[in-house]
């Protein structure tokens, strides 16, 4: 029998988890997963390396702009896929479909802000663009270069105007598996 993949559920995940939990935790800062999708085949081996992380049977996920991405992923997960409004996690492979996931992504609840959606949004990194981020993980404010992207992103996320502690959290994933993390009470002004 030929193996496809040679992504270790255990060791991989831990290791893509512990990169995923470090990008939460530090706002801006990029993080690898690069190793890991490197054990991946098919046309988004980063994004499949995240999703074998976050996702199985117990959550739904919603792939945007790749049917084929999100064959792979219930394949690999088993988790259930799902209307973008009721998944808790959005792929975004193209960035053309930002402005719908984010307009579609759950955001929780007062009483259960956890159910709301994580959006894992492909980027190239093409357009410099500056963002002064500031709120949790980061001391004061911080200068962040971002990609045109994500800059469109954040400007989606903030007109929604969640009331805290509602929000959607973002992943910005580049193809060589390197990320960054916008988490939801991040918040951002013009540089």
């Amino acid at each position: 029998m030929k193996q496809l993949h040679t992504f270790d559920e255990v060791f991989d995940s831990q290791k893509t988890f512990r990169a995923i939990l470090d990008a939460m935790a530090n706002p801006g800062r990029r993080e690898s997963a690069a190793e890991a999708a490197g054990k991946l085949y098919g046309g988004n081996p980063a994004m499949l390396a995240v999703a074998m992380t976050l996702l199985d049977n117990s959550v739904r996920f919603c792939c945007l702009g790749d049917s084929a991405l999100a064959e792979q992923i219930h394949l690999l997960t088993h988790a259930p896929a799902a209307e973008a409004g009721e998944a808790d996690y959005l792929f975004v492979a193209d960035p053309a479909q930002i402005p719908e996931a984010v307009a579609a992504a759950k955001c929780g609840t007062l009483e259960n802000p956890h159910l709301s959606a994580t959006l894992v949004i492909a980027d190239n990194g093409e357009g410099e663009a500056e963002a002064v981020l500031y709120g949790p993980g980061i001391a004061g404010r911080m200068r962040c270069p971002l990609s045109e992207t994500a800059v469109g992103a954040l400007r989606l996320r903030d007109a929604r105007h969640d009331e805290y502690p509602e929000g959607i959290d973002l992943i910005f994933l580049s193809p060589d598996g390197s990320f960054f993390s916008i988490p939801r009470l991040v918040k951002r002004e013009e540089a």
